[in-house]
């Protein structure tokens, strides 16, 4: 353990926090119809989407029929994707596709679809030896904003159920899934995308280049548009990674400073929710409360992990290489790390991700101890109740408030009551 491996998770707490809080009362207010910074950059796309896709902003819907245009979206976007990713080989005209890849099987297929477009985003496959570019940009990349948007729209709508008196309009979800990708996820990720290029991170689509290493061994390096791809994959928690070795690689994750950036996005929207949700209810102690319990819950997972790892396990202990002096730090388990990130850059992205069932990872999992281990599987666990996921984290997280509300009004004998209203059974 070094002064800075701690100052590392620190100073990550804060940061986060500091963008988180603006965050949370700009989402506030485009999801409240207030006015803001951006409104006459996406006002005149947003009106052109409502007439294309014949939506009334202004008509409400109930829980049924906010439901029911989230199917039908989902099911769409569902069946596009899978059309996408089964006729790879027809989109060569594109150019999108330079390195010939056909479609996987169609079980791979099922697989990835219901995968990202559940934001789930796990993977059974190698990006860069399964995917074309058209893939992975006009269907996995659409559907990592798709899916956070959906997500987000889904918390925004439980939290107008909170605060309203008839539960017969929670708002509308063409115009919440709108006003998420527009005003909250694209701008976001558009400079996060800008500044992975300007760290190093590539964006192009270029054939994959072969070349000769310094052994005269040829090896085939891939390309693609990966910043772009990466933004948005840590924004919407989604993971599922340009390439098989995910933000471990370099193209994906070139420097400390995007290590940084990348475990920030991840947290970003989930924190912002919380702080958004106290403005919403016109209560800001219940977000203030909520976010300090759930960072203090992080907080905890990310020491654990680093004091851990920074210890090693026994073996290494008894072989002697606590002694060693790896990526600037003295002993501590570095096997499946990444000599750049060090050990609470590696420890901290494990937990970052594994609270929000991201999925992305900067080191193998498995190479932890087993106390460092144990935390991302009590985080998973947790069930997204620590930060979570876009959205889910936020509806999780309420969840166990009005069942704690709940039990407590049973210990004092009297009703319990939340935010003016009543918990009763039904």
């Amino acid at each position: 353990m070094t002064f800075t491996g701690w100052l590392t998770i620190f100073a990550f707490a804060l940061i986060l926090t500091a963008f988180a809080l603006p965050l949370g009362r700009y989402m506030a207010a485009v999801y409240t119809g207030e006015r803001t910074f951006l409104d006459p950059l996406f006002l005149g796309p947003e009106r052109w989407l409502h007439r294309i896709m014949r939506v009334d902003p202004h008509r409400e819907q109930d829980w049924k029929a906010y439901a029911r245009s989230l199917i039908i979206f989902s099911l769409a976007g569902w069946l596009l994707l899978f059309f996408i990713v089964r006729t790879q080989t027809l989109w060569n005209w594109t150019g999108l596709n330079p390195m010939g890849f056909h479609s996987g099987t169609w079980d791979v297929s099922f697989n990835t679809v219901s995968s990202f477009v559940t934001n789930t985003n796990w993977q059974y496959y190698g990006g860069e030896t399964t995917m074309s570019y058209f893939s992975q940009m006009a269907g996995l990349t659409v559907q990592n904003f798709l899916s956070a948007g959906v997500g987000i729209a889904v918390a925004v709508a439980l939290i107008r159920g909170i605060i309203g008196r008839t539960g017969k309009s929670l708002g509308n979800f063409w115009f919440d899934l709108i006003r998420t990708v527009l005003w909250v996820l694209t701008p976001i990720a558009f400079v996060s995308a800008i500044v992975l290029v300007f760290q190093g991170s590539i964006q192009n689509f270029s054939h994959y280049l072969n070349v000769s290493t310094i052994t005269h061994l040829p090896q085939q390096i891939a390309m693609g548009p990966v910043a772009s791809q990466e933004a948005i994959k840590e924004l919407g928690t989604n993971g599922g990674g340009f390439f098989n070795t995910n933000s471990a690689h370099p193209f994906e994750n070139p420097t400390g400073f995007t290590n940084l950036e990348e475990m920030l996005l991840v947290l970003l929207i989930p924190a912002a929710l919380i702080f958004m949700y106290g403005r919403m209810t016109g209560n800001r102690r219940q977000g203030y409360t909520i976010y300090g319990v759930v960072m203090l819950m992080f907080l905890c997972g990310a020491a654990v992990a680093y004091i851990a790892e920074a210890h090693g396990s026994p073996a290494q202990h008894a072989a002697g290489l606590h002694t060693q002096v790896i990526a600037g730090s003295t002993g501590g388990n570095m096997e499946g790390k990444d000599q750049r990130f060090g050990i609470a850059g590696s420890a901290l992205f494990d937990v970052v991700t594994t609270v929000t069932s991201c999925g992305a990872v900067n080191s193998a999992i498995e190479s932890f101890t087993g106390i460092g281990g144990a935390i991302p599987m009590a985080n998973l666990s947790a069930s997204e109740v620590i930060f979570g996921g876009v959205g889910t984290g936020l509806y999780s997280i309420l969840l166990y408030v009005l069942l704690a509300v709940f039990i407590g009004g049973l210990m004092v004998g009297r009703t319990p009551e939340y935010l003016g209203k009543k918990i009763e059974a039904r």
